[in-house]
C-alpha cells in the first residue's frame, strides 16, 4: 500500500503566523482558522476532531484534535491533499472525489479511510458532515477515530473463519492455507507461512515450509523461493528459535536482524518488519504439542499496531488441535487396519485390499495370485505349552513372512494360524510361475525353522494353497475359496507342501501339478525356447490370380525339446498373458526379414513377407524405429514387409494404433487388415485407416459357394476392397469349389491348402525354384 506524499507547500503552515494565515485563506475560512487552532476540550473529551472544507477554493482547515488523528499540522491547508497527506492512495482519492462533489451531494457526508503513521501504524478514521445552513459555502463535519472498533470486527471475524475452517477439517493443508490468506487480507500482512517439523530416517528434526501465501505482488515470489529452498533446524533462525523456545518473535529491520536468515530476499522483496509463533497448544496432561510455526511479514512497521499478538494463541492452538485430531484420526485408522498380535492387515483389511485388486486387474488385465497358509500342528503346540507360546509362533511366523525381501506382496492374518498373502507380478522378466515358486519355496522355510521359547524349540510347518486371478475366480471370495481348498487337500495328503487349485482336483507341486501349474511350466519353457532355438518359422504362399506368389505369410511354430509339436493357439495365448509375446513377435520379425532376403536372393523378387502382429507391440510408439532397423540390417524395403493386425485389436486402442499405422505407411510399410468382418466392422472407422489390404475371415469362405449368405458377404467385401483401392486376400481357402468361386474376382488374392501348405523355406525355394508359380496351374 502507498501513501501519499503531500506537495511541497510554499512555507511551512506550523510557522505561519495567524495574521498569515488569516491572509492565506479564503475570506470564508477566516471565521474558523481560530477556533481551529484553539484545543476544544469537548473534543478531547469526547475523543473526535472538527474539519471545515470550502469546494471552491479546494481549502481545509483542521482543528488540533483533527490534525493529530490525519498526523498533519493543524489549522488551514491550502489543498485538499495536503490535509491527507497521510491516508493510503486507494482511500484518499474516495475521500478527495466525494468532499470535491460536494454541492452535487445534498444528504450528509461519511467515509471511512485508513492512515499510517511511522509513530502509531495502520489505523481507521471515519470522516462525517454536519448538516449547514444553506447560505455558507463551507461544509464542516467531526473526525472520529475508529480503529479500536475496526480491530474487534476484524479479530471477531477472523476468530469465526478461523474456527470455521478447522472444525470438521479434513486436510490440514487447504484449511492452513486459507487461515494464512485470511490474516493477510484482514490484518494487513504482506506474506505468510506455516512451517511444520519433520524427522528423517535418522531422527534429525527439521523444520520445512508447508504452505505460504502473499497477494498479487510479484515481487514477493523471490522471498517465497528462498523459503521453500530451507531446511531449518530447531534453534537455528528465527523460525527454529521460535519452534524450540515456544515464545512469539517480532523482527523490525530485516536488513539488520542476526536471527533472519533470508535477509537478501527479504530486502529485495521491502519487507520489514514480521511475527512469528508457534502452532501450539498445551494438552490437558500438561504436555505442550507443537508441530510448527506461523510467520507473517510487512512491507510496514507494524508492532505497535498489530493485532496478530492477541490472535495468534488461539490461531496456533487450533492448527495445532487439528493437527493432532488428523493424526490421531489416522493411527485410529491404521490400528483399525492391523492385527494387534502380528502387525500384519487384518482380515477385514486384507479382504478389502483382495477386493479392490480383483477390480483393478479386471480393468487392466493384469494377473496376481492370492496365497493361502495354515501352519501344521499349531494346536498341540498351544495345548503343551500354552497360549504365550502360540503368540511366540504366530508372531515369529509374521515377522519371518514381511521381511521376506519379494517385492509386490501383501501380508495378512485371516485369524488364528491362518495367513494370506495377496502376491502381484514384479514387472521382471521372470516368469509369473516361477516368482510364485521362490515365494512359496521362503514361506515353506519360514514356517520350518525352529521357534524358541523358554528355552524349548518348538518346531512346525506349513500347508499352502493358491489361487490365480483371473483363472481360479474373478473375486475375492471365490479366489479364497480355491486357495482354501488347495490348502485343505494339502493338509489331507500330508501337510508341509504347495498346491495349485483346480475345479476338480489339486495336486502337490511334490508329485504332480495342475492344469494351471502345466501352463506356468510351459510358459518357462516357451521362454527357453526363445533362447534354445526351439521357435521355428514356416511359411504359407499367397497366391495371385495368374498363379504367381504374391507374397507368403510367417507362422510361428514351437518344437519342445522332447520333438513334440505345440499347436500356435496353444501357446500364444500363454505368451500373451506373460508377456512374453513382445519376445516373441521380435524374434518372428527379425527371422522373417531374414529369410525374406534370402528368397529375394534365390531369385523371388519383390516377394513380401506377411507378419502377424500382438496387440501389446502396436501400441508402442518405438514400433516404427525398431521395423525400419531392422528391414534396413536385413537388405530388405519397408514395402517387402506387411503387418497383420486384427480388427479387435485396431479398435480396441485406436487412437494409440491408427497414428502408429500411419506412421507406418508413411515409412513404407504395408499393413492387412486381419479377419475382416470377425470384430467391430465398421465403413466409418475403415475408410479413414492406413491399411493396403484386408483378409476375408475364413468363416466367411468355409460356407462357399453353397450358402447364400457367405456368398454375399464375400462378393461385398472384395468390391469393398476394390472400391477402397485395396488387396483382398481369402484366407482359407480348402476346396476346388470354393477356389473356383474366388477365381471369377480376378484380381482376389487367395491363400489356404488347396494351393500350398506352410512350408519351411527351404522347401519353399526348392518346390518353387526361380519360376514362382505352382507347379501344376491347372486348377486355378
Amino acid at each position: 500500500m502507498e501513501v501519499f506524499h503531500a506537495m511541497h507547500e510554499p512555507a511551512s503552515l506550523a510557522m505561519l503566523l495567524p495574521e498569515q494565515l488569516h491572509h492565506c485563506a479564503a475570506p470564508a475560512l477566516q471565521a474558523v482558522i481560530a477556533q481551529a487552532a484553539s484545543i476544544d476540550l469537548l473534543e478531547q473529551t469526547a475523543a473526535f476532531g472538527r474539519w471545515w472544507y470550502h469546494p471552491d477554493s479546494d481549502e481545509m482547515v483542521l482543528s488540533v484534535a483533527a490534525a493529530t488523528m490525519l498526523g498533519v499540522a493543524p489549522g488551514w491547508h491550502a489543498r485538499l491533499e495536503s490535509g491527507f497527506a497521510k491516508v493510503l492512495v486507494d482511500d484518499m482519492l474516495q475521500a478527495n472525489a466525494m468532499l470535491r462533489n460536494a454541492h452535487a451531494r445534498p444528504v450528509q457526508m461519511e467515509h471511512e479511510f485508513r492512515i499510517f503513521n511511522e509513530g502509531s501504524g495502520l489505523r481507521w478514521l471515519r470522516l462525517k458532515s454536519v448538516p449547514q445552513t444553506m447560505a455558507s459555502p463551507i461544509f464542516e463535519g467531526i473526525l472520529t477515530d475508529i480503529t479500536a472498533a475496526k480491530h474487534a470486527a476484524m479479530r471477531e471475524r477472523l476468530s469465526f473463519e478461523t474456527t470455521r475452517l478447522f472444525v470438521g477439517a479434513d486436510s490440514i493443508d487447504v484449511a492452513v492455507t486459507k487461515v494464512i490468506q485470511l490474516v493477510c487480507e484482514n490484518l494487513g500482512w504482506d506474506w505468510g507461512a506455516y512451517w511444520t517439523v519433520e524427522a528423517n530416517g535418522l531422527g534429525e528434526r527439521k523444520l520445512t515450509l508447508q504452505n505460504f501465501w502473499h497477494g498479487q505482488q510479484e515481487t514477493l515470489a523471490l522471498f517465497t523461493q528462498d523459503s521453500q529452498s530451507m531446511q531449518v533446524r530447531p534453534g537455528t533462525g528465527l523460525v527454529g528459535q521460535v519452534w524450540q523456545q515456544g515464545e512469539p518473535r517480532w523482527v523490525e529491520g530485516m536488513s539488520g536482524d542476526d536471527d533472519v536468515m533470508r535477509k537478501n530476499s527479504a530486502m529485495q522483496c521491502e519487507l520489514r518488519s514480521g511475527y512469528i509463533f508457534p502452532v501450539a497448544y498445551i494438552t490437558e496432561e500438561g504436555f505442550r504439542h507443537c508441530p510448527g510455526v506461523l510467520e507473517f511479514y510487512s512491507r510496514l512497521t507494524r508492532q505497535t499496531e498489530a493485532q496478530l499478538p492477541t490472535l495468534s494463541a488461539t490461531i496456533g492452538a487450533l492448527i495445532a488441535q487439528t493437527a493432532q485430531r488428523l493424526e490421531q484420526q489416522e493411527t485410529i485408522r491404521l490400528l483399525a487396519q492391523i492385527d494387534g498380535l502380528t502387525e500384519l492387515a487384518n482380515r477385514s483389511h486384507f479382504y478389502q485390499i483382495l477386493d479392490s485388486t480383483c477390480k483393478r486387474s479386471a480393468a487392466n488385465g493384469t494377473v496376481f495370485g492370492l496365497i493361502f497358509i495354515d501352519l501344521d500342528r499349531f494346536k498341540p503346540v498351544n495345548d503343551a505349552f500354552g497360549h504365550e507360546a502360540g503368540n511366540v509362533v504366530l508372531r515369529g511366523f509374521s515377522q519371518r513372512i514381511q521381511a521376506l525381501s519379494i517385492p509386490g506382496k501383501l501380508v495378512g492374518r485371516l485369524g488364528g494360524d491362518e495367513f494370506a498373502i495377496l502376491y502381484q507380478p514384479d514387472g521382471s522378466a521372470t516368469p509369473f510361475n516361477e516368482q510364485l515358486d521362490s515365494l512359496v519355496k521362503q514361506v515353506l522355510h519360514a514356517a520350518q525353522l525352529p521357534f524358541m521359547f523358554n528355552g524349548h524349540e518348538i518346531t512346525v510347518s506349513a500347508s499352502i494353497g493358491i489361487s490365480i486371478y483371473p483363472d481360479n475366480g474373478l473375486t475375492g471370495p471365490e479366489l479364497l475359496r480355491g486357495a482354501d481348498t488347495a490348502m485343505y487337500r494339502i493338509k489331507k495328503s500330508g501337510r508341509n507342501a504347495v498346491s495349485y487349485f483346480a475345479s476338480s482336483t489339486s495336486y502337490s507341486l511334490a508329485v504332480q501339478q495342475s492344469d494351471l501349474a502345466q501352463r506356468l511350466t510351459m510358459e518357462t519353457e516357451l521362454h527357453q525356447a526363445i533362447t534354445d532355438e526351439g521357435l521355428y518359422l514356416e511359411y504359407q504362399p499367397i497366391f495371385a490370380g495368374n498363379g504367381q506368389i504374391h507374397a507368403i505369410e510367417a507362422l510361428i511354430r514351437w518344437r519342445r525339446a522332447n520333438g513334440d509339436i505345440v499347436r500356435p493357439d496353444t501357446f500364444i495365448p500363454i505368451a500373451e498373458e506373460s508377456r512374453l509375446i513382445i519376445q516373441i513377435g521380435n524374434w518372428v520379425v527379425h527371422r522373417a526379414c531374414h529369410d525374406l532376403a534370402r528368397l529375394h536372393r534365390s531369385g523371388f523378387e519383390n516377394l513380401k513377407v506377411h507378419v502377424n502382429m500382438a496387440a501389446s507391440e502396436f501400441t508402442s510408439s518405438s514400433l516404427p524405429d525398431e521395423l525400419r532397423a531392422i528391414v534396413d540390417k536385413s537388405g530388405i524395403k519397408p514395402h517387402h514387409l506387411c503387418l497383420e493386425l486384427t480388427e479387435s485389436m485396431l479398435m480396441h486402442q485406436p487412437d494409440h494404433v491408427i497414428p502408429i499405422m500411419s506412421t507406418l505407411r508413411r515409412l513404407g510399410f504395408g499393413i492387412s487388415l486381419d479377419d475382416f468382418g470377425m470384430g467391430y466392422s465398421s465403413l466409418a472407422h475403415l475408410k479413414n485407416l492406413p491399411i493396403s489390404s484386408m483378409k476375408i475371415d475364413r468363416s466367411f469362405i468355409k460356407g462357399l459357394p453353397q450358402q447364400s449368405e457367405d456368398r454375399a458377404i464375400v462378393r461385398t467385401i472384395i468390391e469393398l476392397g476394390r472400391n477402397l483401392r485395396l488387396n483382398v486376400i481369402a484366407e482359407g481357402v480348402e476346396t476346388d469349389t470354393q477356389l473356383a468361386f474366388l477365381r471369377q474376382f480376378g484380381d482376389t488374392l487367395i491363400q489356404g491348402f488347396v494351393l500350398s501348405r506352410p512350408q519351411p523355406v527351404e522347401e519353399l525355394i526348392r518346390v518353387y525354384g526361380k519360376g514362382l508359380e505352382l507347379p501344376l496351374m491347372g486348377n486355378i
